[in-house]
């Protein structure tokens, strides 16, 4: 009876291993994925590297706060 179950349970563990194997084949790779490269801009004020997105653009220049953007080029 010990040795029925314990065939039982191995079968279980191999078959639950090779369904997440298959997932895993189905799911895009993070490596594949095209990956959007932006931009960075250097803040007028302070010199800060940031993303073109976040950065604020007044006069030509830009500035990482709203602050810096009142402030001006330093």
């Amino acid at each position: 009876m010990g040795k029925i179950l314990l065939l039982i349970i191995i079968s279980l563990v191999v078959y639950a291993m090779i369904r997440n194997y298959q997932r895993s084949l189905n799911k895009p790779s993070g490596t594949s994925r095209e990956q959007t490269v932006e931009d960075m801009v250097k803040c007028a004020h302070c010199g800060v590297n940031l993303p073109r997105s976040e950065a604020i653009y007044s006069g030509g220049e830009f500035f990482c706060t709203p602050e810096h953007k009142q402030l001006g080029r330093k």
